[in-house]
């Protein structure tokens, strides 16, 4: 975007962005709580797909999905994907076509209407601070998930403040060991540039999506798991430069 329209833009997303977002936030927010502690979790997430949806369409953002061969949406999967901006959420949420629970940091659930709505989605709130507390989180969550569930886990931990992918922690690949469950690697790219971190700095823009191979992950694996979690995160990084699938 240009200086000029950058600064056209402004206006916009002050009046009509930023009050929009938290409207529809507080709204989708509140009938989410009902609906997840009525019905499901899954019912739930119909709601958290629309918001996702509109927070972008009003951006606007246009996002782009590349590599759809690589899974099916009515599969599980643990999805490892690298975390660039607060738009990733969004983003992800609503145009992978995944029924996604969130590991996401605890502070985040103390957030009202916003924390209780992601308890109702199943969302997975950890102590980052106490890791013994953070695996016990994880360990409550494997028995809450339903069978249409995909867990998806920021590997690096946190929000990259240079755009570059950081080195991955090891429990998303612990907990697909555990589970069973399949490694769905997925790079973000140009998020970044939407909205960096610690910015309210928002661009409308494009961001794909790419969708790489699903890795399988055994038990008799764990002996080379620092290869597997270093060669996932080499093929989500590489990502970034070109868009091999």
């Amino acid at each position: 975007m240009n200086t000029f329209f950058k600064i056209a833009y402004q206006p916009y997303k002050w009046l009509i962005v930023v009050p929009f977002v938290l409207f529809i936030t507080m709204l989708l927010g509140l009938i989410c709580i009902v609906v997840g502690f009525v019905f499901s979790q899954d019912a739930a997430d119909i709601l958290a797909v629309s918001w996702s949806r509109l927070c972008c369409a009003i951006a606007p953002l246009r996002v782009i999905i590349r590599g759809k061969k690589n899974y099916r949406h009515h599969n599980s999967y643990v999805v490892v994907a690298n975390h660039q901006s607060m738009a990733d959420i969004p983003i992800i949420h609503g145009f992978i076509g995944l029924k996604i629970k969130w590991v996401m940091k605890q502070e985040l659930g103390k957030i009202p209407v916003f924390g209780p709505a992601c308890h109702q989605l199943g969302c997975i709130f950890v102590n980052r601070a106490n890791h013994g507390a953070a695996i016990k989180s994880i360990e409550r969550a494997k028995e809450k998930l339903s069978q249409k569930s995909s867990v998806l886990f920021f590997a690096e931990g946190t929000r990259s403040r240079d755009g570059k992918v950081m080195p991955f922690k090891k429990g998303a690949f612990i907990f697909a060991m555990e589970t069973g469950l399949p490694i769905l690697p997925i790079t973000v790219k140009n998020s970044f540039k939407i909205l960096p971190p610690d910015s309210l700095d928002l661009t409308p823009g494009r961001v794909e999506i790419i969708v790489h191979r699903p890795i399988h992950i055994a038990a008799h694996d764990v002996d080379r798991l620092d290869k597997i979690i270093e060669d996932t995160r080499l093929t989500i990084s590489s990502a970034l430069i070109s868009s091999p699938l």
